[in-house]
């Protein structure tokens, strides 16, 4: 079989590929992102002509994959966490609807935040929809688990989710590829009613998934991925999730680990496995990468009160990614502990790139909003919610994507006025535009300026859905025409946007300020690939 050397994310998707996948669907989100981007350039996936392009948000992934599922073709869908959040309605309900094409939702989280708003784990969607979940310990695993995951569907009937972290998503390591398997004939679901949730049928349907969670902890019983290590030790045991067992091994190279070890990459829990661990060891150490799913569990199934350790007994950090040396600690081994940072070594902050056209909009405005108290501009997620960082300081809030056209509207109801949303071109088709609907509707007293550099920048430079077409999404939304402004942020032009903004701010009711410049790293890119 051929070997690559392939990253997390990209063993993920030649998985899927060499698995019989027909489509993937997707929105950018780190650490998520290229699992879709080395579909979109791999050979096979041309020639196979598997659906590749990027989705308006992660809902609409979500629900196209599922349609695809309907039509008896295999499918995946990929996201980052905090865009789980936005595809849940169509989650947790394809869970009661399940599966006719095999269907993995690739999901990647970011434990210590390093592009995300949250640590969100989403192992904890996968107990809450009751469906089967895989959480790679390696690259070859990730493969395996891509490769073999539209079979687990199709097995079981429901969506298995894949489950990463960053670490994994953005290491390399070797890949022993399969054969590749032949893509699903096209045929619809034999009950025709599956796919409808009306309450009757969805009242069966919530009991037939209840009865095979007895299927779904038999499989994770006998599942290759779960394994119980034994160990001459029994003063400990540890219980060791997905890559949290690559940073145990790491402390046992060339030699082997005391205590037995329970390795756990498919969910539900295996019970009888569990049970086994603290029938034979004194104590329990719990090592999982995000939040403490499993020892939380663990009550459940102790009945003698085991002692179990963990991030809730302060054994391991609370928050943020483990890694060997703090698994060192946890099990009283030596650690090594580098020097501090120098203090005359000052911290780099993100900033935006130089002649940025988000630096331009931001100059107007803080000229423009000098005369006012400070607090009256919503950013959203983006480049430009690095506006809230020196020397700017223009923006105050980032909380979700598409949240600055609601919240200043409801800032505006309360009283403050002027209110300003800061959205990007991407993240105002993604879910800027139903808020915008509801400031239309009741002539909400707001500025919107959609930041328009004609990219997903931030994610790598993906095509924008809205390219093109954000001045007719606005007037569809019912923005009168009069009150839609397009300029180029550039320093000569630092005039007319203060004018712009001056004359949209003496407006009462809904202005969009659309200042348009590309994306300085997309306009470098686009001419090097020219060349």
């Amino acid at each position: 079989m051929q070997k690559q050397l392939l990253l997390g994310v990209e063993a993920i998707g030649q998985g899927a590929i060499d698995g019989g996948m027909s489509g993937v669907y997707a929105y950018p989100g780190t650490p998520s992102t290229e699992i879709t981007e080395y579909i979109q350039e791999n050979t096979l996936a041309e020639e196979r002509n598997i659906h590749r392009q990027w989705s308006t948000n992660e809902k609409t992934a979500y629900e196209a994959a599922l349609g695809m599922s309907y039509a008896g073709k295999r499918a995946m869908t990929c996201m980052k966490h905090v865009g789980l959040n936005v595809a849940a309605d169509a989650f947790m309900n394809s869970a009661v609807v399940g599966i006719n094409g095999g269907f993995i939702l690739a999901v990647a989280d970011d434990p210590s935040m390093h592009s995300s708003q949250n640590e969100q784990d989403s192992r904890f969607y996968g107990k809450f929809a009751m469906i089967p979940v895989l959480e790679p310990s390696t690259q070859q695993e990730a493969y395996d688990m891509a490769y073999e995951g539209f079979q687990l569907s199709e097995t079981t009937g429901l969506p298995v989710m894949l489950r990463i972290t960053t670490r994994l998503a953005h290491s390399r390591s070797g890949i022993e590829q399969k054969e590749v398997l032949p893509e699903n004939a096209l045929i619809l679901p034999s009950d025709p009613k599956q796919f409808v949730l009306l309450p009757a049928l969805a009242r069966r349907k919530y009991k037939t998934l209840l009865a095979k969670q007895v299927q779904l902890e038999k499989l994770s019983e006998e599942s290759k991925y779960n394994m119980y290590f034994e160990g001459t030790d029994h003063s400990l045991g540890i219980i060791a999730c997905g890559i949290s067992y690559n940073y145990l091994m790491e402390n046992y190279q060339g030699k082997t680990c005391p205590f037995p070890v329970l390795k756990i990459a498919q969910y539900p829990v295996p019970s009888r496995l569990i049970k086994r661990m603290e029938q034979e060891c004194d104590e329990i150490l719990v090592l999982e990468e995000g939040a403490p799913l499993m020892e939380e569990m663990l009550g459940d199934f102790f009945g003698k009160g085991t002692p179990v350790h963990g991030r809730l007994d302060g054994a391991l950090p609370r928050d943020g990614e483990l890694n060997p040396d703090l698994v060192a600690k946890a099990l009283g081994l030596t650690t090594f502990v580098g020097s501090n940072i120098p203090e005359v070594v000052a911290n780099r902050p993100p900033a935006l790139c130089q002649g940025c056209g988000h630096q331009d909009v931001y100059a107007a405005m803080n000229e423009v909003l000098a005369d006012y108290s400070k607090g009256r501009v919503f950013s959203d997620i983006g480049c430009y919610t690095l506006g809230a960082l020196p020397p700017f300081e223009t923006i105050y809030s980032c909380v979700d994507m598409g949240a600055s056209v609601t919240m200043a509207k409801g800032a505006a109801d309360a009283g403050l006025i002027p209110s300003i949303a800061v959205i990007g071109d991407s993240t105002f088709s993604h879910s800027g535009i139903t808020g915008l609907l509801d400031a239309v509707n009741e002539n909400s007293n707001i500025i919107v300026v959609i930041s328009d550099n004609e990219s997903v920048s931030m994610t790598g430079g993906q095509d924008s859905s809205a390219y093109g077409k954000i001045e007719s999404i606005c007037e569809g939304v019912g923005v009168d025409p009069a009150h839609i402004r397009v300029v180029v942020p550039l320093k000569k032009n630092h005039g007319e946007m203060v004018n712009i903004f001056r004359e949209e701010l003496a407006y009462e009711g809904v202005s969009v300020i659309i200042p348009r410049r590309e994306c300085l790293q997309k306009a470098a890119r686009r001419k090097r690939n020219k060349k």
